[in-house]
């Protein structure tokens, strides 16, 4: 099977970064993450971003960025990530209003299709991140997400799978790998287990089957794996992404 690079989500060590953004970078570099997906630029600007990250030997492969700052200033939004050097750039969220059925739903494809086409311009291709509630019924027999992807003005939208909401949100995460095989370039790879609520832990200890996916993505082009780790209710959250990726690499 083909070896994917790792990456790791800055938002899973959000506090670390804030502190020491150059430090955190360092460690997690040292752990074997060969990227990061960025979640914001802790104060800095695109060039003190990238620099940081070229000294610390990993680079920016992606970065969660929030539909609002696009829609503030597109071309100044997209230059930005295309400075750090990120090849995707990814919405992380859409809900109420604009998710599917929503009053401003039409009106945010239209602004997705315009952003896509600045990405591709710039170099880049745009992702959107599910959440769980994506997985809702659209009343024509198929989930909201699907129906959300076969939007024509998400033609050229590409996905990345965050499977812990994938098999929260009720479907098996292998399978939605091949439905969207060839349109899923960066998975991200969370686990969980599931009592009263859903709780985040570190790879390879919940509920998620990190084997199975882990082959899947690779079958289905995937590029690179994210591991991302919203909360750390168990252990700290370095403690946690050293833990993450020594899992996968002893399984690959």
């Amino acid at each position: 099977m083909e070896r994917l690079p790792i990456a790791a989500q800055v938002y899973s060590v959000r506090e670390e970064a804030a502190a020491d953004f150059e430090g955190t970078m360092r460690r997690l570099a040292q752990m074997g993450y060969e990227g990061v997906e960025l979640a914001g630029l802790y104060g800095m600007t695109a060039g003190q971003v990238r620099d940081v990250l070229d000294n610390c030997g990993i680079c920016a492969v992606s970065a969660h960025v929030p539909y609002e700052e696009f829609e503030k200033n597109l071309e100044q939004t997209v230059e930005t990530y295309r400075q750090i050097g990120c090849k995707f750039v990814v919405v992380p969220y859409l809900g109420g209003e604009r998710w599917y059925g929503g009053e401003r739903y039409k009106e945010t494809l239209s602004l997705l299709e315009r952003i896509a086409v600045k990405c591709r311009e710039a170099g880049m291709q745009l992702l959107y991140h599910n959440h769980s509630h994506e997985f809702a019924p659209n009343g024509q027999g198929t989930y909201q997400l699907d129906a959300f992807y076969a939007e024509p003005e998400n033609a050229a939208l590409e996905t990345e799978l965050d499977l812990c909401w994938v098999k929260v949100g009720g479907a098996d995460p292998v399978e939605y790998l091949q439905k969207y095989s060839g349109r899923c370039p960066l998975v991200h790879v969370k686990d969980f287990v599931k009592k009263d609520q859903v709780v985040l832990v570190a790879v390879g200890e919940g509920e998620l089957g990190v084997e199975a996916v882990v082959e899947q993505a690779a079958k289905s082009g995937a590029q690179w794996l994210v591991v991302e780790q919203d909360d750390h209710a168990y252990g700290t959250p370095m403690e946690n992404m050293g833990k993450s990726i020594t899992c996968i690499r002893r399984l690959f």
